[in-house]
């Protein structure tokens, strides 16, 4: 949570005396809880900001674009080719929709976690956008925000009818058939206030067949009596998005907007109502808790080459029809249907002295996910959709649930008024398990308890006025959800979303990270500078088998590492942001790992034939080394204002290349890399009168054709699109997720 409490004084009349501003002090949210809050220059480590203003100037449609645009260290694996399915990734760790990315990040929604508790999956079309106040991102191993934060945590708060009275309306039409309707209303009445939000999104989307719509309600009743503070909200949405993925390199060529293989839909339909109490037992002290019950509902299906042709009755490999083949169960309906229900609370005592913030509490969340999975197969037409199906073919359905219960403690003290020391320490206990209803039962049974102390100590030191020094150290854990406990066996390897079979034990993800560096002011101009470094042991990896095949294991240790400066200033009609990461990914243990489309499969003795050797020092796919990011607004007038910004991101290595050692050539085309690309922003907005506005913004000015991240993977189709009987004849190509070209977009805002 984000707060911004200022003391200034304001002269009503000419002839009254003028009274002296006091400095702003912004004060950030420490923890889920409301209530554990610290003045940003306590806080020992690189905490970024955005608010709603930051929102309405960048346009974008998405959190992840917002993100990628302007918060530092971030950037984007458009992986599905859809802007509310994209995986984030801050200082190397993931926050993603899809099954198989490692998760690495906790999302939270004015306190409660939203993490799917089926695979710590986050469903970006599911944050009410039009209703963020806010967001924070607080990076490291803070166990303050329970498990999963592994690589720092995202705190979204959201509006109010004391924070944001009044009537808003907004309007956008453009390029790919987008059209959005966002309107909002906010009103007090006395000690009580009432917000309402609602958002109504369509696009066509620019790649063929992926018009996508995200239907969103947000609602929050609040209340101030004394010391008594209520807020009771509740999110819906309701969401159909198509993804179509991943373009071999040879249908990329030939035209980027094609797609692979569909359908893949993804419907969501969720329901969370969360209650926020706090009362203020004295001036100092507050005793808070935080309620939730969510409940998301999972519809996909995903059209694919089907997993089971090749080298079976109808592949020409084998001889069939004289090595021709018959195009018969080539292809493969995959459906999913899931029901995640998550309920819990956290209880939280404070107090705030002069020297001292001191603060305790305790959570505890449950969840039940009823999951099933079928495969309906079939044959490609034309357009490589999935047709002539012969019935669906239940592959798995289970219950997953989890327990989770935390203690924790923190205490800031300020041995001196320019030194603040933070000490911070958590249990976590945790139990998963499964119940298998499916044909295979009771093979995907189990169940497992995780328990973790995680201890934190930083500290921040105000060398001189404008100077502050920090460092500090933390350790997060992260217990295995069920899929990935369903999905261990590398002998029995998963279709994605979700086909499970039987479940070795896994060991959760313990992370150490470490921060240091100096933040300051000097005159307008605002600075950070920060090193950080983080180890994971017993990373969780999903490792591939086949296009839409793995299976998830443990996989030694893992570091993080890297350098963020960050700058920013306001100087008369310009205001301007400056932002570089240096984030080096890599593996810190070697290891056989499955690579089937690897040109250097096999290669060494000690792997197996689709096997590559990943060494300590190999750079995580995905992750690039560099980022630059900048943004520059300029106020031509009272009613104008214009703004640019640009992103650019250096090389990658593309999954299945972790060993970096893919050489394109032969029966292998493509890199195994994405070469590095920046893309330029346009944005302007005029205010007209009686509160009306219009604006407008172009993404991807100059056309740059680029890619954001890839997949070595085996491409079964010929030149022209129809699939090869004779699985002899596929080829191991470069997957790559193509960016957007450039788009117009157009709206009209008005403020009452």
């Amino acid at each position: 949570m984000t707060i911004f409490v200022a003391h200034a004084g304001r002269a009503a009349e000419p002839a009254a005396p003028a009274v002296e501003s006091l400095p702003t002090i912004e004060v950030i949210g420490v923890s889920p809880v409301r209530g554990l809050e610290q003045p940003r220059n306590e806080i020992p480590s690189s905490v970024q900001s955005l608010d709603r203003e930051n929102l309405e100037i960048s346009g974008t449609a998405s959190l992840p674009e917002l993100m990628n645009r302007q918060l530092n260290g971030v950037n984007v694996n458009d992986i599905q080719g859809n802007p509310f399915q994209a995986d984030v990734n801050y200082r190397g760790f993931a926050a993603s929709p899809l099954l198989g990315t490692p998760q690495g990040l906790s999302i939270y929604q004015d306190g409660v976690r939203i993490n799917e508790p089926f695979g710590d999956v986050v469903n970006w079309d599911l944050v009410p956008r039009n209703a963020i106040a806010g967001i924070d991102l607080i990076p490291g191993s803070n166990p303050l925000f329970g498990l999963n934060t592994l690589g720092g945590a995202l705190s979204i708060h959201t509006k109010s009818g004391f924070s944001d009275p009044g009537f808003e309306l907004e309007a956008e039409a453009g390029s790919f058939g987008r059209r959005s309707l966002d309107v909002e209303a906010g009103k007090k009445f006395g000690d009580s206030a009432l917000f309402v939000s609602a958002t109504r999104f369509r696009d066509d989307g620019w790649r063929d067949f992926s018009p996508s719509s995200v239907d969103q309600l947000f609602a929050k009743f609040s209340k101030r009596t004394g010391p008594l503070e209520l807020d009771l909200a509740w999110t819906h949405a309701d969401t159909d998005l198509i993804g179509n993925g991943l373009l071999p390199g040879s249908l990329l060529q030939q035209r980027r907007e094609s797609i692979f293989t569909r359908p893949d839909t993804t419907k969501n339909r969720l329901d969370l109502v969360s209650l926020d109490l706090g009362y203020w037992l004295d001036d100092a002290s507050r005793l808070s808790a935080t309620v939730y019950h969510r409940r998301n509902q999972t519809r996909t299906l995903n059209g694919d080459a089907n997993n089971d042709f090749e080298e079976g009755p109808n592949d020409g490999e084998t001889g069939a029809n004289g090595g021709l083949g018959f195009n018969v169960d080539t292809a493969a309906n995959n459906r999913t249907r899931s029901t995640q229900t998550s309920w819990g609370g956290a209880l939280q005592w404070s107090r705030l002295d002069d020297d001292n913030h001191v603060a305790f509490g305790a959570t505890a969340d449950m969840s039940r996910t009823s999951f099933m999975q079928t495969t309906e197969p079939g044959i490609f037409d034309a357009s490589r959709a999935v047709i002539n199906g012969s019935g669906e073919l239940l592959d798995t359905q289970l219950i997953g649930t989890t327990r989770s219960w935390s203690l924790f403690a923190t205490d800031t003290w300020k041995p001196r008024s320019e030194i603040a020391v933070t000490t911070s320490l958590r249990y976590n206990h945790a139990r998963v398990a499964t119940h298998d209803q499916g044909p295979s039962a009771p093979a995907l049974e189990g169940d497992f308890s995780y328990s973790k102390l995680n201890p934190s100590l930083g500290a921040t030191w105000q060398l001189k006025p404008a100077l502050t020094a920090f460092a500090s150290l933390g350790q997060g854990n992260r217990t295995p959800s069920p899929i990935e406990l369903g999905c261990a066996d590398p002998n029995n390897p998963c279709s994605l979303p979700n086909a499970m079979q039987a479940d070795p034990y896994l060991k959760q993800v313990v992370t150490h990270t470490l921060e240091a560096g100096l933040r300051g002011q000097t005159g307008a101009l605002k600075w950070n500078a920060a090193a950080f470094r983080a180890d994971n042991r017993d990373d969780i990896l999903f490792i591939g088998t086949g296009t839409s095949q793995g299976y998830f294991t443990n996989f030694g240790r893992t570091r993080r590492e890297g350098l963020q400066l960050d700058a920013t200033a306001q100087s008369g009609v310009f205001a301007w942001r400056a932002g570089y990461s240096y984030v080096k990914a890599t593996y810190r243990s070697s290891a056989c790992l499955l690579a089937p489309d690897n040109s250097s499969r096999g290669g060494d003795a000690q792997c197996a034939a689709d096997e590559i050797r990943v060494h300590s020092g190999n750079r995580m796919p995905g992750i690039p080394l560099h980022s630059l990011k900048l943004g520059v607004e300029y106020t031509v007038n009272a009613n104008w204002l214009l703004s640019a910004d640009a992103v650019g991101f250096s090389r990658q290595y593309v999954r299945g290349n972790e060993n970096n050692a893919h050489q394109a050539g032969g029966a292998f085309p493509g890199s195994g890399e994405i070469r590095g690309y920046g893309v330029f922003n346009l944005g302007a907005r005029v205010k007209l009168e009686r509160g009306w506005e219009l604006f407008g913004r172009v993404t991807n000015l100059f056309d740059r054709r680029y890619a954001t991240a890839g997949q070595l993977g085996q491409n079964p189709f010929d030149a022209n699109g129809v699939f090869q009987t004779n699985s002899d004849d596929w080829t191991h190509e470069t997957f790559t997720a193509p960016g957007a070209p450039r788009a117009v977009y157009f709206g009209l805002r008005v403020k009452l």
